[in-house]
């Protein structure tokens, strides 16, 4: 009679398959763990360039305005540029319009002084100064010379420094009379700086 031991069979057959379970689970976890860390690295390129396109499209957009700004800095430099240029035609024609009427208000300002019984010779500009003009003329009466210096100097329009250069005494006519030769040195200030816009009133009278 043979006799089989089956239980011995079974305990071997389950020791074999032990190990076998083993490393069927160690390769699973293995494989899930290199799974896990492909997904990882899968989504952290994908973020990667998704950030990328972010930081391209930041970029081109940082590009695209700073050449507008470029573009508007140079408009305020040419801008800049033609307003210096205006400011200075603006000056040069304010200088023109001055000298222009520097010597109308001159004029103006000199024949209102002129007393009775004086007249002028000569009007002639100084070699030392623009604004410093000499005066010839001729008076009847030492008085009208002096008159007519206080009129320039009240007038506002010449410095409180006119000079007397030199005055000489003709005498004229039958009866014998006086003829009075004068050169006076004054400055002419222009019309903005003028204390006095005109004589005082009653102390010119018209030129002769």
């Amino acid at each position: 009679m043979i006799r089989i031991n089956l239980i011995a069979e079974r305990e071997q057959a389950k020791k074999k398959a032990r190990p076998f379970q083993a490393a069927q689970k160690l390769t699973i976890g293995a494989s899930l763990i290199l799974i896990a860390t492909l997904v990882t690295i899968g989504w952290w390129y994908l973020a990667l360039s998704r950030e990328s396109v972010t930081v391209d499209s930041e970029i081109a957009a940082a590009e695209k305005e700073t050449a507008r700004l470029r573009g508007i800095l140079q408009q305020v430099q040419q801008f800049e540029q033609q307003r210096a240029q205006l400011e200075q035609r603006v000056s040069l024609i304010e200088q023109l319009r001055k000298a222009q009427t520097g010597p109308v208000h001159l004029l103006d300002q000199i024949s209102r002084a002129l007393p009775t019984m004086l007249w002028l010779t000569e009007l002639k500009q100084s070699d030392k100064s623009p604004n410093e003009i000499v005066i010839d003329g001729r008076s009847t009466t030492l008085t009208g010379v002096s008159d007519f210096v206080k009129n320039l100097e009240e007038s506002g329009y010449f410095k409180r420094s006119i000079d007397i250069i030199s005055s000489t005494t003709e005498p004229i006519g039958q009866p014998p009379g006086e003829l009075i030769k004068f050169q006076l040195r004054a400055q002419f200030q222009e019309p903005e700086t003028s204390k006095k816009p005109s004589p005082p009133a009653g102390t010119i009278k018209s030129g002769g």
